[in-house]
């Protein structure tokens, strides 16, 4: 009887979210929540239940499954509003299921909040969960890369086949331990690969096994790379799916020998795609039907959309706040780009899950890579603007390139008259939306 009125009540509220225009992806689930936080154990689920977390990319994998699966003729449903705590979890399981608790669908796919994946999922309930990697995240709420490693460990029982991303060492020491189906995927070397790290923030060094020290063939970005073990097996390859010939600038990289097209010409789209084209092979999906979604009936990049704005091109990368590497791959794209450029940083919150407002996390990220030339401008915004300012002097970034905009109503008319060549804007996902409204109200006049 509880759960049917706990999921009378998602139902209902949801419809009342939607009725003012809200979007109702968390509130619904909170209130049934509370009455029962064992709620979705109650539920009968479909023989496929999907998950995607780690520290990054796990918006952009998700998206790109649901795109395969949709296109081979799934019945899919996903949190595509990226609602990915336990309240969100439990708004798009119990609006989807009959008031017994019978999921209505063929495919539960889920991005999964790494820190709420046992509060939504305890033992038996995941067929599959993909983990993109593991790095220093939210280091306020999180702690360490092992703290959150092993949380998402201890939530699974062997039963759910893992598909992980092996250039992650963190992440493939699953391989040594964990009792159930392991598939793995890694990246072999690229034109943007390393042969010497080039991150300040570099989380894992030594093997997990003997705890040598862990020999680098070259790094991708931070500790995601080719490495093996001087004195034990341990080792990123081979893997099951491995992505070779990745050529961003084309657009192109091949897996296990099939031609592939990336939506985005960015290395997190790059290993995203790669991990959602082994998910979606492991689970049956037909080589022919992976292909057409990812080359043919290509869907537009969830992050990093593009707009022109007086002729000149504008980049909307999103970047995790308190995520030094995501940062850092938004920061190589930047730099790499030609042409006279200006960069918009700054966020309004540093996250929207606590108030800590740790902001060492400016000190890990590698702002110096905007010590170019060709950066004519960099843009200033939110309410920690001036310390995004403060990191950016110690990078010896020249003040005389720093425009602080208080009023963010004001960013198109700034963009316009203060600045110039292609702009790039390196933000969180709220202020992402807010500039990206703002651009769409002026080009629609």
């Amino acid at each position: 009887m509880l759960k049917m009125i706990q999921i009378m009540i998602t139902k209902m509220v949801s419809k009342v979210c939607k009725l003012f225009h809200k979007n109702g992806s968390v509130l619904p689930g909170a209130m049934a929540y509370v009455l029962n936080k064992n709620i979705l154990e109650k539920i009968n689920y479909p023989p496929l239940v999907i998950g995607v977390t780690g520290s990054s990319g796990k918006g952009t994998t998700t998206n790109l499954i649901y795109h395969i699966l949709k296109d081979a003729g799934y019945d899919v449903i996903y949190n595509s509003e990226g609602s990915n705590i336990i309240n969100g979890v439990v708004t798009i399981v119990l609006n989807n299921c009959d008031l017994k608790g019978n999921f209505k669908h063929d495919v539960l796919l889920l991005e999964l909040d790494e820190k709420h994946l046992h509060l939504a999922f305890k033992k038996n309930k995941l067929s599959h969960l993909v983990i993109t990697n593991i790095t220093r995240d939210q280091p306020a709420r999180n702690g360490s890369p092992d703290l959150i490693y092993d949380e998402i460990m201890n939530t699974l029982d062997g039963k759910t086949t893992l598909i992980i991303n092996a250039n992650d060492p963190t992440l493939n020491k699953a391989s040594l331990s964990y009792k159930g189906k392991i598939v793995t995927y890694s990246m072999e070397k690229t034109k943007d690969s390393y042969k010497v790290s080039t991150n300040k923030s570099v989380d894992s060094a030594y093997c997990p096994n003997c705890h040598s020290k862990l020999d680098y063939e070259f790094y991708h970005y931070g500790h995601i790379g080719k490495y093996h073990c001087p004195l034990c097996k341990f080792s990123s390859s081979p893997s099951d799916f491995t992505a070779k010939n990745v050529d961003l600038a084309k657009f192109k990289m091949e897996v296990n020998g099939n031609l592939v097209t990336l939506n985005k010409n960015i290395l997190y789209t790059a290993f995203a795609t790669l991990a959602a084209y082994s998910l979606c092979e492991t689970i049956g999906v037909k080589k022919e039907d992976i292909l057409y979604a990812l080359n043919k009936d290509t869907n537009l990049s969830k992050r990093a959309h593009d707009y022109i704005l007086d002729n000149r091109l504008v980049t909307m990368l999103e970047s995790k706040n308190e995520n030094a590497l995501s940062y850092y791959q938004s920061l190589e794209y930047i730099k790499k780009q030609k042409g006279e450029k200006c960069v918009v940083l700054g966020f309004e919150n540093v996250s929207r899950r606590y108030e800590f407002n740790d902001l060492s996390w400016l000190y890990d990220t590698d702002f110096e890579l905007l010590n170019d030339k060709a950066i004519k401008q960099i843009v200033l915004i939110g309410r920690f603007k001036y310390d995004v300012a403060t990191r950016l002097k110690y990078a010896n970034i020249d003040e005389k390139k720093f425009i602080f905009v208080d009023d963010i109503n004001d960013i198109v008319t700034v963009l316009k008259k203060k600045t110039s060549g292609n702009i790039y804007t390196m933000v969180c996902f709220d202020m992402t939306d807010v500039i990206c409204k703002k651009i769409k109200e002026e080009t629609c006049k």
